[in-house]
């Protein structure tokens, strides 16, 4: 970090944030802002430029099936089991009235 975290520099985030925080959660906060900015510090020095960027520590691989064409649910059927057919559909509780 460049220098000190500053209360002020907790109410700027903040107010980016949209948050609308009081003096005794920014002074709770800026010590817990630092902290944390000191974390993601140490692992910015850690990366070294002969490190490959990944995705995921393991060499994984997707296992994907070839999509196949299978016949599909007569809709007779399928409404034969629904509890309330109507027309040919599933019958459902009217949610919005119509004007008449």
């Amino acid at each position: 970090m460049t220098g000190a975290l500053r209360e002020d520099d907790v109410r700027h985030v903040a107010a980016l944030a949209r948050l609308d925080l009081d003096d005794a959660e920014i002074a709770a906060l800026t010590p817990q802002l630092a902290a944390i900015l000191s974390y993601a510090e140490q692992v910015g020095e850690v990366a070294a430029d002969d490190v490959e960027p990944m995705t995921h520590p393991l060499g994984l691989v997707d296992v994907l099936r070839d999509d196949v064409r299978a016949p599909g649910l007569r809709a007779d059927d399928v409404l034969a089991a629904a509890p309330d057919p109507q027309q040919g559909r599933f019958g459902v509780p009217r949610i919005v009235e119509e004007d008449a």
